[in-house]
Order: C-alpha cells, then structure tokens, then sequence
C-alpha cells in the first residue's frame, strides 16, 4: 500500500446506527488505524424528509461508545468540509451539469407517469423494460423549448456498452453486462441528487482511497464505477462485506431483538465486548484459537483479507459470552465506575464503596464477576450482599427451609458460627459440615438451606465464600428470619 489509506463511513441518519452498520464503521476503522489512515464519517442527509439532527446525534453517540472515533467529519471538520451531503448539493449539481456539458449525461423530461405507462406497454407485450432513452434523442430545438417552457428535467446518466469489471477484496473479481444497466437517473427534477451521484461525487473529492461497505451495495457498483470513470477519477479499492442474519438466517431486523447499538449499552453490555463481536462477524484473525481482543489488540492484526464471503450470524449467547469476558477483564475501580450507575438506580449505592469498605466491596465484585453477563447483574444479583432487603424466591423456601427439623438444624448453625473465632469461608464450611454430621442431616440439605436464609434464593455464587462477605453478625440476622419464616 503506496500510500495511507482514506475510507469513509457515510450512514444515512434517518435511523439510529444499527450493528451491521456499526460493523461496517468498525471494519473500516480498524483499517484505517492498521495501515495509519483517515477515516472519514460523512452524513448522507439528502432525504429531508427521513433525516434528523436527532438520529445524527444517535448516530454519533454510537460511534462514541464503541471508542470509533472520526478523523474528519461532523464537530471536527477538515480539508474536505462539509460532511453532511444536505450542504453540497451545489457540488452536485455542478458535477451533473458537467457531465451532460461532455455528453456523458442528458436532461430528462419524461414524467413518472409517462414513465409507468412505457413501462407497463413494454412489460405487457415483451415482459421486460429499461429506460428507451427517449430524451437522449431530442434535439438542441427540442431541449432549448422544453426549457424554456420551464418544463421539469431529471439528468440521466448515459450508461456505455461493455463489461464492467471490479477486483473485489472480498469477492475476487466480479463482471457485470452494462447492457443490463439502464440509464439512470443521477440529478432529480427537484434538483437533489440520487445516491449514485452524492456517493460517488463525494468519494472524489474526498480521496477515499478504499470502500469498505456491506455486500447489498455489490448491485450499486457498476453504476457508481462508471461515474468515476466519467468524472476522470481512479476507482477505489472496494470490499463488500458479508450481510449479519439473525438466527433464522434472515437479515437482522427488529424481530430478532435490539438493533440499535445504544439499546445495547443500556441493556449492560460493554463497549469492548460489543467491539469484539462485531469484529468476528464475518471476519477472523486467522490463525490460533484466540476470540477476546480488546480494540487496541484488533488494529494491529485486523486485514481486509480475513473477512469472509459467507453471511455472519449474530448469536445473542455468543454476545454475552464476549460480555462476560470483557467484564472479566475490568480492574476493580474501572468495574466499579461501570456499575455504579445501575447500583444507584437500584439503591444499593454506598459512598463508602470507594471508602473504607473499598476492600469488602472489591472482594464482592470478584465473587460476582464469574456469574454477571451484563452490568446490571452486579445489582441483580448481588442485591443480598449490598443491602439486606432479602427478596425470598417462594419455591426455593418452600423447597429447602419449609422441611422437617430445618428450623432446629438453623439453630444450632447460629450457635456454631457465634463461636468460630473468624468468620471465613474455611471456618463456617468446618462449623457447618460439623453440625450437619453432628444432627444427622446431609450437608448438602443444610447448605441449600442456608443459601436461601441468606441470599433468598436457591442460585448463589460460592456459598462459604458469600457467608464471609455478608459477615457474622448479618448471617445471624438472616438466619434467625428465616427461622421466624418456616
């Protein structure tokens, strides 16, 4: 590569940024970043109608929270300003008057009714229509009348004969017939371009050097190539990604759960995680059998060549996993700083956290990590161990501590643990299988049951371990609740 690459990530904000696109941003971010490249965000803002600042807005807040950020582009700006297609379109109308000034393009006055009645005639009779280039036949008389008429006028591109050929980085060589092509319109009779246009006229002046863009735009290729043969302008390098599909092996959409990448940060999933899978969906670092990467590991192995021609799935599970890994990872205060919020919003939230209980908090976060998918499961399911409101699960009371003599064996646990001289994991396992043995009861039947005495649930993290962290004086608290509750 002779020179540093330039690449674009140009979404369409008339949604917020959705995975796959946010895939497609990190492809080409980590690209740019491997080689030591721009990456360019541009906003293809022309349908007035769909486009908000508010989905710009999500948009960037999107790009932010995967850590993607822009070289160039919306709050930054740079040598090709401005980023948002809504501001050039003077630059596009130029380009189509040149164009039609070198007649490789025409004025069009056909209507859409005009149009749909050729094409419905044509479809009738021969079942197949493309555009007849009526109007690249009127004369200068015709069009100079027409004009002065004030009559509506589209631009068309006038599509040459010919094979066009793309080397695609993903696909390999791909050949499209231009006889299948019609002539298409590039500058509409309101005077706003097509996405041909504003795309392509854009990567010009912008130098982008590679695009990097999802396998549906494959069909749009030939027709932006041939505009940049027509505006005199070397083609860039292009690489159509594999689509991402639900589980169904249909395209992702709403019905296989959230799409935007913000639903996800809300939903507790780290930025690092969601960066680690996308990476993976459709694209492997090769050899090895290593899967978590932090994003600063991707830039240095992340090769266009590794993205496979074949759609990726996008696994919920395997989302979580890469979760819980990234979660695992997290240094205890970067933890805490990531979790507090959801233990505030629960009231669970202690100053003292980050104070003097810094230690017992820390040691509670490591016995959590192990078992928490998402951030909110630290609240979730240490709830027990952060306040004492306990939340009894019926089932698990009825099935462990409702039973015959549970409320005698409870007792004398109570009195054990009030004699041990620590209170740690090995001190209540020895005081506790002792008393099992002692009066007769399967440890087993007498663990089960001080977990739900003491966490309110049948489900705990190790539970030695989890009586040393709510300490002596709160295990003899819930013990004796429970009691009071068979």
């Amino acid at each position: 590569m002779s020179l540093p690459p330039r690449v674009r990530f140009a979404p369409s904000p008339t949604g917020y940024l959705h995975v796959g696109g946010a895939r497609t941003a990190l492809f080409n971010w980590l690209f740019a970043r491997r080689h030591g490249g721009v990456f360019v965000l541009r906003i293809e803002d022309t349908d007035v109608e769909r486009s908000s600042q508010d989905m710009v807005e999500g948009i960037l807040d999107g790009l932010r929270w995967l850590g993607l950020e822009w070289d160039e582009g919306p709050k930054i700006d740079g040598p090709f300003a401005p980023y948002f297609q809504s501001q050039r379109l003077d630059t596009y109308r130029r380009t189509a008057d040149r164009l039609v000034s070198e007649g490789r393009a025409y004025y069009c006055y056909c209507t859409p009714d005009e149009l749909k009645a050729r094409r419905e005639a044509a479809e009738a009779s021969s079942g197949g229509w493309k555009y007849d280039r009526l109007c690249c036949r009127l004369s200068a008389d015709d069009i100079a009348a027409r004009q002065r008429s004030g009559a509506p006028r589209a631009v068309r591109f006038k599509v040459p004969e010919g094979a066009i050929k793309v080397d695609d980085l993903v696909h390999g060589p791909i050949e499209f017939d231009s006889a299948h092509i019609e002539d298409f319109v590039i500058l509409r009779s309101d005077h706003h371009p097509t996405y041909h246009l504003s795309v392509v006229s854009d990567d010009v002046e912008m130098k982008i050097t590679h695009v990097v863009r999802g396998d549906d735009h494959v069909s749009n290729t030939p027709k932006q190539i041939l505009l940049y043969r027509a505006m005199g302008a070397p083609l860039p390098a292009f690489a159509h990604v594999p689509l991402i599909l639900g589980t169904d092996k249909k395209r992702l959409s709403k019905r296989h759960g959230a799409t935007s990448v913000m639903e996800y940060a809300k939903l507790g999933y780290l930025p690092e995680a969601m960066v680690n899978f996308l990476a993976l969906l459709g694209w492997s670092p090769g050899s090895g059998n290593a899967e978590v990467f932090s994003i600063e590991e991707l830039e240095k192995i992340f090769d266009l060549r590794g993205i496979g021609g074949g759609n990726a799935v996008f696994n919920p599970e395997k989302l979580d996993w890469f979760n819980q890994q990234h979660i695992a990872r997290l240094a205890p205060t970067e933890l805490t700083r990531r979790i507090r919020p959801s233990l505030e919003s629960a009231g669970l939230w202690d100053a003292d956290f980050l104070g003097s209980r810094h230690a017992w908090f820390f040691s509670v976060l490591e016995l959590l990590k192990p078992r928490a998918r998402k951030l909110d499961d630290f609240a979730r399911q240490g709830a027990f161990l952060f306040g004492d409101d306990i939340q009894y699960d019926e089932g698990a009371v009825g099935k462990h501590l409702r039973v015959e003599g549970m409320a005698a064996h409870l007792d004398a646990l109570d009195t054990a643990f009030s004699g041990l001289a620590d209170f740690d994991a090995g001190s209540t396992e020895g005081a506790l299988r002792g008393v099992a043995e002692a009066r007769g009861v399967k440890a087993g039947a007498l663990i089960h049951a001080v977990r739900v005495a003491v966490t309110g649930q049948a489900v705990s993290p190790g539970l030695f371990d989890v009586l040393a962290l709510v300490g002596r004086s709160r295990v003899h608290r819930r013990l004796a609740a429970a009691r009071r509750l068979i």
